[in-house]
């Protein structure tokens, strides 16, 4: 019988090939999967374990400069023809800078969506030679100059700050949090040392690099909020549940008259020297009670700590990739009011897909001090503003342990839950097995969510936490985070229309954004990293594993149907939205004004499933 409570796992090495640890132990064993050559995974059984190794973690050089090919290859070369995989190796041209560069494989990708190994280098006179990531990045923003007419003075330095970071982080000892399921959950929101593959600066941030480290989730930190206590009369708050705010009241004592607000460390010392903060403080109007004792751990979105069996999202008035992560006041009550609005069509999607539960975000609090003309101060509203989510108790399975989704399918094996473990000591169709699973329980609810309710949710790798039984096989998706969930305005236009506009505006998208926005959440960034890092362990599976998500769209239309175009067209093989992350990061736009570039779908290409959906189409010819 498979195990109920799974084995704690210890967070792995980062030096050596990490140890393949499983969850649990399991009829498919534990063998330590030592690794035949890829030639020899030809197998569809469930037997041994002969899985192509994972690779050893790269250098921070190396990290940074595959990333930024990874960027190049999506959003600027890749789309102008100016990309080619022969011989082992991708060599990549910039026309405008008048470079040729290349890259040795380890696997190539249907979607372009390359792994790649060793150094970068560039062709000259005499040959090939080596470069560094300092090189390949002017090369870049050359290349981007030319391209667009547009100077970006910041990129260079930002792309620094990123390789300082990633070089920080793969240098970090790492640490867990106590034992256990909970252990094994916080290593993984831990794990994620070189972030985005598709962003140029995925780990970089604006906050004092010799700090930072005490409050990075890949350095393993773990800290005590800081507790204010601020007079009842100056306290900004909202609630859509009965109680929802007990959790922040529970952190200290507060004096009477006074309510409790946390603080991220972090984000205190930055304000505490504004004058208005610093008069309430001398006025007694604002309490400072000091470290409150109780460790909250940060998450991978850095801002998001959690603890005492809830998160609390923060503001960090610092830039964490693209934006300043800071909670905006249309935010804070954005977040009451979609958990206020969805609170039927969430208990709908509950009922429908048990396999699938959104993390609720109740209530938030914040400091309302007026300024001179009586308004509150924003930037201290917005900057001590704190938002309270459901805990992981709340909605998991009783039995499993949460995981990262963004950690199971990280290119690298670094967190204890990362695919290749959970499927140690087991075959090829084992790995199909797990892949159809889980598509079952991610797909249809977030499909439902938009076409039977109107609501954008972004199941992006680092918004869906997924909870695996004691054998490693996933069964409950829970999806995170309410800022980038929005509301299509047709069906909702009467909720809309009675919020503020300045909170209306932010929560809602049009109908094409918002589909935009779930085929690049659910399919780019998730379904398909997930499955690269099932086909990096069986290459010859990656056809059949894009096949697996295929028929589930397929049987979502024959269930569920009639689900209109934009499915069936998906269906049919339309090319994907990937968002243009350098592009996005080259013009200095806001992350919500983020534009889409185009890639070629697998999904027309896999072989037609048992039945398909009226009225599947070729798609229109479009600028790839």
């Amino acid at each position: 019988m498979p195990s109920t409570t799974p084995r704690p796992l210890s967070r792995p090495a980062r030096t050596a090939e990490p140890a393949r640890t499983v969850l649990a132990d399991s009829a498919g064993g534990t063998g330590s999967g030592s690794g035949a050559d890829t030639a020899t995974d030809t197998g569809s059984g469930s037997g041994p374990d002969t899985a192509t190794p994972p690779p050893a973690l790269p250098s921070a050089d190396d990290a940074v400069a595959h990333t930024l090919l990874n960027c190049l290859v999506r959003e600027v070369s890749g789309p102008e023809g100016q990309a080619a995989v022969a011989g082992g190796r991708l060599t990549l041209r910039l026309p405008h800078r008048g470079v040729t560069l290349r890259v040795a494989l380890r696997r190539a990708s249907a979607t372009g969506a390359h792994r790649f190994t060793g150094p970068v280098s560039e062709q000259g006179e005499g040959g090939w030679t080596p470069v560094s990531w300092q090189r390949l990045a002017e090369h870049v923003h050359a290349e981007l100059t030319l391209r667009s007419g547009v100077v970006n003075d910041e990129f260079l330095a930002q792309l620094a700050a990123g390789h300082r970071a990633v070089r920080t982080a793969l240098a970090a000892p790492g640490r867990t949090h106590g034992s256990g399921p909970l252990s094994v959950y916080l290593a993984s929101e831990q794990s994620l040392l070189l972030g985005h593959r598709f962003h140029p600066t995925p780990k970089a941030h604006g906050g004092d690099p010799d700090r930072w480290a005490a409050y990075a989730p890949e350095a393993g930190a773990a800290f005590g909020l800081r507790l204010l206590a601020v007079r009842e009369e100056l306290t900004a708050e909202e609630s859509a549940e009965p109680g929802a705010l007990a959790v922040l009241d529970r952190l200290g004592e507060a004096p009477p008259g006074y309510r409790l607000l946390p603080a991220h460390p972090w984000q205190y010392e930055l304000l505490r020297d504004r004058p208005a903060l610093r008069a309430a403080l001398a006025r007694g109007d604002v309490l400072d009670l000091g470290t409150g004792r109780a460790p909250f751990v940060p998450t991978a979105s850095v801002r998001t700590l959690y603890g005492g069996g809830t998160f609390l999202k923060f503001s960090l008035d610092v830039r964490i990739t693209n934006c300043v992560r800071k909670n905006a006041h249309y935010e804070l009550r954005g977040a009451v009011a979609l958990t206020r609005l969805l609170r039927d069509a969430l208990d709908d999607l509950a009922a429908r897909f048990p396999g699938a539960a959104v993390l609720r975000e109740p209530a938030y609090r914040s400091l309302a001090l007026p300024g001179p003309d009586t308004a509150p101060h924003r930037d201290l509203f917005e900057g001590l503003g704190v938002i309270v989510r459901d805990g992981l108790e709340r909605r998991q399975h009783a039995g499993t342990t949460a995981l990262l989704a963004a950690s199971v399918a990280d290119e690298y094996p670094n967190g204890p839950g990362h695919v290749s473990r959970l499927l140690a000591g087991r075959g090829p169709a084992a790995a199909l097995d797990w892949w159809r699973r889980y598509l079952e329980l991610l797909v249809p609810p977030v499909l439902a969510a938009f076409l039977d309710h109107g609501l954008v949710l972004e199941p992006h790798l680092q918004n869906v936490v997924v909870c695996v039984d004691g054998d490693g096989l996933p069964v409950q998706i829970l999806l995170r985070d309410l800022e980038g969930a929005k509301l299509l305005p047709g069906p909702h236009a009467r909720a809309l229309a009675a919020l503020p506009p300045d909170v209306a505006g932010p929560l809602t998208y049009d109908r094409a954004r918002g589909w935009h926005r779930v085929v690049y959440c659910l399919l780019v960034n998730h379904a398909a990293e997930l499955l690269a890092a099932l086909a990096d362990r069986h290459p010859h599976l990656e056809h059949m594993l894009w096949q697996e998500v295929r028929w589930v769209l397929v049987r979502y239309a024959d269930e569920h149907g009639p689900v209109g175009p934009e499915l069936a067209e998906l269906i049919a093989g339309a090319p994907l939205p990937a968002k243009a992350n350098l592009l996005t990061r080259w013009r200095r736009d806001a992350d919500r004004d983020a534009g889409y570039v185009l890639i070629d779908s697998p999904l027309g290409h896999a072989p037609a499933p048992r039945s398909a959906p009226a009225g599947a189409s070729t798609p229109p010819a479009e600028t790839r």
